[in-house]
């Protein structure tokens, strides 16, 4: 199984070439993207709102686009936030290797309570690990969440179908707003 794994980080490796910073006429619609979305999600779960008022940070992904037949990827934009104020744009890659087939469409809530993680994010040498609890949103979800590595990723699902037992990586980038 680590073979899978080193083959979909080495995916993800290939996939994440460096970007440069959004220009300002596309990080106001990102920013409204995500936090339509946030509002759809703890309108869907109310007490995501305790967690996101205690975590020091989060990530916000609007829209991803996931695929794959055998070997897949997925890419997101998003804004990250600090203390509930946006800090800068992030961008998620993600590559996958194993049993898939299909492509969906999800919004994807990244909660960081680790100071530690927030900087590696920040630097650019954040992947998101296998122990982060990852949970499908539904009412009360948040409040069940397994946040003892410190991470917790949120999906809610938008649309298409996708079959998917496969091992991946994930890599974001982040690019701090201007002024």
């Amino acid at each position: 199984m680590s073979f899978i794994r080193t083959a979909a980080l080495m995916l993800v490796a290939f996939v994440g070439c460096a970007s440069g910073p959004k220009p300002a006429s596309e990080v106001q619609p990102l920013e409204q993207r995500a936090q339509a979305s946030l509002t759809e999600m703890t309108a869907k779960d109310p007490t995501l709102r305790d967690v996101l008022a205690t975590a020091p940070a989060y990530a916000v992904f609007p829209s991803v686009g996931k695929g794959g037949v055998i070997v897949g990827g997925a890419y997101g934009d998003g804004i990250l936030y600090e203390n509930g104020r946006p800090t800068g744009t992030v961008t998620l890659k993600q590559a996958s290797i194993g049993a898939q087939l299909g492509g969906q469409t999800f919004s994807e809530l990244l909660v960081l309570r680790n100071p530690v993680d927030i900087q590696r994010l920040k630097a650019g040498r954040y992947d998101v690990s296998a122990d982060a609890s990852v949970v499908a949103l539904t009412a009360g979800a948040a409040a069940n969440a397994n946040m003892q590595s410190g991470t917790a990723v949120f999906i809610m699902p938008r649309g298409g179908l996708m079959v998917d037992i496969s091992v991946a990586g994930q890599k974001i980038d982040y690019q701090p707003l201007a002024g």
